[in-house]
This record gives structure tokens, sequence and C-alpha cells, in this order.
């Protein structure tokens, strides 16, 4: 029988290039399957860089955070990006999804501010405490009882532990900078709003504000390099002749991450299990809402969600998040989460772990431009985090504010989540809310798990 010569059509033409690139797209494809989801290579390295370029600022707002408990802010940069790429390179192939992972804000704030130096608790050791957060973390996704817990949590109470951190995050960058300072008279003050670093941070957070507004690509590092630059020519404070130092090297070889690498004290929770079980509960279920929270409203919006809004490969997902919180620790740094700028991606039209490929790249590459990283100044960071506190309040629209649990929770949490610590906002917030609906015959609304919560949480304000 005559042979039939079929011809591509132009859509597979589209989706596989002719020539060496055609060969790589093809080969690409058979493990990511972007052309079943509609989508092309090129389009999903261009939204690998799209959600790289949205979340870079991670690779100067962690170093600075945590250098402040006496980490080595260099080791810190490498580990940032090496957790960054090596999670996301699991989160890709595990799940095939667009999402990118590295060294979460909140987390990271919560342990250098609170823990290391409101707690005096050494580094080594928050870190070992980061690492046991993993553990069970991983046992509670692999066991099923991570997601009956996260159904124990009313869903405003679960916006408001959201909407806390971001507030508790934007507050520090505006004692970081000096806006806001210390007095005792009032607790907080304005700082020397005519001090050239002071008027610089205003002027970062404003063009933060109209760079998110207009829809700039990449605006909260645009925004920090903004103030960084203006930094060179700027005098500074504490012996600095300038805010921002000139780089010495434009490009250099990464520094080496053995500082902070594997540095973890494993043994000092044990000894001092009173003060490290509740920092370890806080840990955990901050990272609990914020994985479900990214995963549905990424997947929906990636349109990799079954008939009934479930994702297909979300116990995969869940676990490969998990892993990530202990292996962060093991690197020298806190929680990897999925960030939410993976959304960034899925708008350029990103659709499969491709992306997530694309962007760990990116974040190797950023390896090489390590000096320029490192004289970024504290307050350059101060636009990033009052933005990132901005997104995380945004879920407080939410909330039905006239039912009385809800305001009165809300406002208890977010109260003493910034002027206490995130631990106790989150079990005395927790605590109010429940007490609150059983006092209003609203018990049937209270899941069991719920009640098991409350009393871990008050067993350890009485053996304080």
């Amino acid at each position: 029988m005559p042979q039939i010569e079929t011809k591509p059509s132009p859509g597979d033409a589209a989706l596989h290039p002719r020539g060496w690139l055609g060969v790589l797209s093809q080969s690409l494809d058979h493990v990511f399957h972007f052309s079943d989801r509609g989508s092309t290579m090129s389009r999903e390295i261009l939204a690998g860089m799209t959600t790289f370029s949205t979340m870079s600022y991670v690779l100067v707002v962690n170093p600075l955070v945590l250098s402040g408990t006496g980490m080595d802010r260099g080791a810190l940069i490498t580990a940032t990006a090496l957790i960054a790429a090596i999670f996301s390179i699991i989160m890709g192939l595990r799940t095939n999804y667009p999402l990118a992972m590295a060294p979460g804000m909140g987390v990271n704030a919560y342990v250098a501010v609170q823990v290391c130096q409101g707690m005096h608790i050494p580094w080594q050791a928050a870190l070992g405490m980061v690492f046991y957060m993993g553990i069970l973390f991983l046992l509670l996704s692999l066991t099923g009882l991570r997601q009956k817990i996260i159904e124990a949590f009313p869903v405003s109470f679960k916006k408001t532990i959201g909407a806390g951190i971001g507030l508790f995050i934007a507050f520090l960058g505006l004692r970081n900078a000096g806006i806001v300072v210390a007095n005792p008279r009032s607790l907080v003050a304005l700082g020397n709003v005519a001090s050239p670093s002071v008027l610089l941070a205003l002027g970062g957070v404003i063009l933060a504000i109209v760079l998110v507004v207009r829809k700039v690509p990449a605006a909260l590092i645009l925004s920090i390099l903004a103030v960084t630059i203006v930094g060179l020519f700027l005098p500074g404070v504490n012996g600095h002749a300038h805010i921002t130092d000139w780089p010495q090297h434009l490009f250099s070889r990464p520094n080496s991450i053995m500082p902070v690498a594997f540095r973890l004290d494993l043994v000092y929770p044990w000894h001092h299990l009173a003060q490290s079980i509740p920092i370890i509960l806080a840990l955990l279920f901050t990272d609990l809402f914020s994985a479900m929270a990214v995963l549905f409203g990424v997947g929906a919006r990636a349109q990799l969600t079954d008939a009934d809004g479930n994702l297909p490969r979300l116990k995969q997902a869940l676990s490969a998040d998990a892993a990530a919180a202990s292996g962060a620790a093991l690197l020298g740094s806190t929680t990897a989460i999925i960030y939410l700028e993976s959304a960034a991606g899925v708008e350029q039209g990103g659709r499969t772990g491709l992306v997530s490929m694309s962007v760990a790249t990116c974040f190797l590459l950023a390896l090489f431009i390590t000096p320029i990283i490192a004289v970024i100044p504290a307050l350059a960071t101060t636009c990033a985090l009052v933005m990132i506190g901005v997104f995380m309040m945004q879920g407080l629209a939410e909330l039905d504010l006239k039912n009385i649990v809800v305001a009165s929770t809300a406002l208890v949490t977010l109260l003493l989540m910034t002027l206490t610590s995130v631990s106790d906002g989150l079990a005395l917030g927790f605590i109010v809310n429940v007490v609150v609906l059983s006092a209003a015959g609203m018990r049937r609304s209270i899941k069991p798990i719920g009640w098991a919560l409350v009393g871990l949480f008050i067993l350890h304000y009485i053996a304080r």
C-alpha cells in the first residue's frame, strides 16, 4: 500500500520548533507535557523568568533578615539561591505544576527577630526547631492529618493569621529603616524624617506602591535596586560614607555555604522543650495555611484543578512542600515555602514544571552577581517588606467584621502578633475564637481537633 504522507500542523510547529531547538522541545515535552496543556517550551521558560523576576527580592531580603541573628550574610545569599533552586526543581518534577519555592518571608522574620533576638536563642538552635517542624510537617502531610488540622481552623482565622504575619513584616521593615523607633512612653514613635536614610526608605515604599499599582513587572526588585542606587550618593550613618557602599566587583564565584549549612543544633530543643514546643507549633501552623492557599489559588488560575476544584497531585505537592522545610534548615535557612509569585508565571502562560526548572536556573545564575547583592543596604528592603505586608493584609477584606466573633478574634490576633510574637498571637487568638464561639452557643462549629489544640495551647501557658 502507498505510504500516506502526513504534515505537521501549524500548531505543532509552534509547539516544537525545527532544528536542535525542536529536538530539545520535544524531549522536554515528553517529561513535562506542556503541549498537552496548550503551552510551548519558550512560553514556559519565559514564564519561569517572569516568576523569578517577581520573587528575586528574596535573594536580598532573606540574607539581610537572617544575618541579624549573627549568621554570615554571604553564605546566606548562596544558601537562599540553592534552596530556591533545589526545591523548585523538586516541586516541578514531583507535581509538574508551575510552582516556585524559596525561603519564606514571614518565618524568617519571626525566627530572626522574635526567636533569636527576642528570646536570645542561638540561630543554630532555631534552625534545629525549623528542622523538627519540617519532620512533623512531613508526617502530617503523609498521614492526612495536615488536612484535618487545617479544617479545624475557621476560614476567617486562617485569613487573620496571614494578615497578622503581614502586619508584623511591614512593621519590621519600618523599624529597620528607622521610620518608627522605640519610645518608652508610647511604645513606638516616628523616627527622624529629616534623615536622608529615612527619606530614602519612605521614597522606596512610595515607589514600590506606585509600581505595583501600575502593574510594572518585577516591581519589588526594581524598587530595591532604585533605593540602592540612590543610596550610593547619600550620606550614611555609623561610620559609612554613603548609605550604599560601592561593590568591589560586579561578578564573582558564589560564597561558600558552609558557615551556615549543616550547623543546626538538634539537641537544644530537647533540653528546652517548654520553650521549643510553642515555637515549633507556630512555625508549623504558619506553613500549614500558606501552602494550601497558594496551591489552590495558583492551581485554579493555571486550570490545573479538576471538576470539583481539587488538585490531582495535591499529596505530591504537600509532601514536597513539607520536605523543603527540613531541607532548608539543613542548608542554613528557615522554611522554604511555595511562593505566591508563582501566579506571575501562570499569567505569562506557564502551565508545567518546566516553569520551576526555569526559575531554578535563574536563581543559580544569580549566584555569580553576589557582590552586587551583598552591598544592598537593609533599608532598601523596607519597600519590599511593606508591600509583602500589604499583599498579606488583603485577606482581611474577605472577613465579615460585622460579626463580633470574627472581629474580636481578628483584633486580638493582629495586635498580639505584632506587639508580642507570632506564636502568642496565633495561640491566644485561637483560644479566644473557640471560647467566644462556645459561649455564643456555636459549639458544634468547633471540631474535636480544635478543642485538642486549645488544650495544648493552655497547657503551654500553664507550664511557662
